[in-house]
């Protein structure tokens, strides 16, 4: 069982409910099972007898519980069907202590807050979380756990050191701490501050739990000197998603921290995505992450710029073209495996590109990308770009085994290649994010995702179908890259 804490900080009202919800349902549109339970550090029993106009209306569940309206919005999310235990109030935590106690379950010793309360409160969760909630009755894998309040608490602090406790107990990889915060911006400056933040998370750290993610509520989105400054002060990094100027190498950049981070980051990924750009600065660090992935046999997506870099990659170190490059980085170069595109206009900035939504037809019935989009002849996907591969030099790469899998209505244009004998070595010119959708998935995305799991071939084999009820442990571990290709190295 795996367990996401949601605390609140600076002021109530943050938005914790959504936040617990939202994340819920991304991991059950991964496959996984999810349950929910909401805390409100009150000492009423239930929801029943609380005010609408500083509650809100209450909820009702299957079984008659009354609860908070927090467990209305896991329900909505999430489909499911909670129970009235899934609320956890303090007047139950506390009731249920005192009837053990006048049953002498403590065998007459002294009841307290601690160890008695907050056990009792780890101990409900831990059951509360093993109940089925879906129609298919079975064990939730995740459970997120929603604190109500705000760090600082009196009414909280029991909860806080039942869940300091019981970080140990689930074990660190099984917990994680999500931290949802107010960014104010006062009218006065403009000026977001981080100040509310800081002490937020300096409070519950001093209370012994440290947030794994911070989640930052702003009227405006939170600008990245201001995420820089949380990170900083917080001890979370404010990204992961690595700087390809990194990866390159210099005399100047191998004697770095950065340089080295950078690589040992690289190395620990299932999966290595190299997205579009414009310009030369980062290229040899893409062109480097690319030689990694294809050579050790890491699963891959290059989008855009980063199937050309694929392309320019694999002609320098598979065909020896030790000078292949793009005419964006250099017009002169002797191999012009990407070039401009005949209806580019240089002269202008604005419109020159091939934009929107263009058909890309399969070549092969051999394709995992035409699998995962459903076996279809044709896909339509939008663009933006001002150059392609070379379609004059497309036959030496597929001699060497990187196939132009899909090309424009006239075949002229490459779309989507593919590299023989590798589990997910996939590029495609078009931009699929674009059309992507919460409960549909962009295709390219999902197989890398499903690749960098081990779990493709038997997506495939299930005719590539992917429910909120299914789970990702009921794929085969006999799709794992390691299996497929004994010399592939996974972390």
């Amino acid at each position: 069982m795996k367990y996401i804490l949601v605390t609140g900080g600076v002021i109530s009202g943050i938005g914790k409910g959504i936040i617990a919800s939202s994340i819920g349902t991304i991991l059950k549109s991964c496959g996984l099972r999810v349950t929910a339970i909401k805390i409100d550090p009150y000492i009423n029993i239930d929801a029943g007898t609380f005010s609408p106009y500083e509650h809100g209306e209450v909820f009702v569940l299957n079984d008659g519980g009354e609860v908070d309206l927090d467990l209305g919005n896991y329900e909505r999310f999430l489909d499911i069907n909670l129970y009235k235990d899934n609320n956890i109030t303090t007047g139950k935590i506390y009731q249920h202590v005192i009837n053990k106690e006048r049953h002498g379950d403590y065998l007459g010793k002294t009841v307290q807050v601690v160890p008695h309360i907050t056990d009792a409160v780890q101990e409900w969760v831990m059951n509360q979380a093993k109940v089925p909630v879906d129609d298919d009755r079975k064990e939730p894998q995740i459970c997120v756990i929603e604190l109500g309040g705000t760090i600082g608490d009196i009414e909280g602090m029991p909860f806080v050191e039942a869940f300091r406790q019981f970080q140990f107990k689930a074990k660190r990889e099984n917990f994680c701490n999500i931290h949802v915060s107010l960014v104010p911006q006062p009218n006065a400056t403009g000026e977001q501050k981080t100040k509310p933040t800081q002490n937020s998370v300096r409070a519950l750290r001093g209370l012994g739990l440290s947030p794994d993610l911070i989640v930052c509520r702003s009227a405006k989105p939170i600008e990245m000197a201001v995420k820089e400054k949380i990170s900083m002060f917080c001890h979370v990094e404010p990204e992961q998603y690595i700087d390809s100027t990194e990866l390159e190498r210099s005399t100047e950049a191998e004697n770095s921290v950065k340089y080295h981070q950078a690589w040992h980051k690289l190395c620990k990924a299932d999966g290595i995505l190299v997205p579009g750009g414009f310009g030369i600065r980062g290229t040899e660090g893409k062109l480097q992450a690319i030689s990694w992935a294809r050579t050790k046999k890491k699963p891959f997506l290059g989008i855009c710029l980063g199937m050309q870099l694929a392309v320019v990659e694999f002609a320098r170190n598979c065909l020896n073209w030790k000078d292949a490059n793009s005419t964006e980085f250099d017009p002169d170069t002797k191999k012009p495996v990407v070039i401009d595109m005949p209806e580019h206009n240089p002269g202008d900035m604005g419109g020159t590109m091939r934009l929107g939504k263009r058909r890309t037809v399969f070549k092969t019935q051999n394709s995992v990308l035409r699998k995962l989009y459903g076996d279809e002849m044709f896909v339509e996907e939008r663009h933006r770009h001002r150059y392609e591969v070379n379609p004059e030099l497309t036959h030496c790469f597929e001699e060497k085994g990187l196939k132009f899998v899909g090309h424009d209505t006239e075949g002229n244009r490459m779309e989507i290649i593919e590299l023989e004998n590798h589990p997910y070595f996939v590029g495609v010119q078009f931009h699929p994010e674009f059309s992507s959708r919460p409960m549909k998935p962009s295709p390219p995305y999902l197989g890398l995702l499903l690749a960098a799991t081990g779990t493709l071939n038997a997506y495939l084999q299930r005719g590539c179908k992917l429910s909120p009820s299914d789970s990702y442990s009921d794929l085969s571990d006999d799709s794992s890259p390691e299996k497929e290709f004994p010399n592939s190295e996974t972390s």
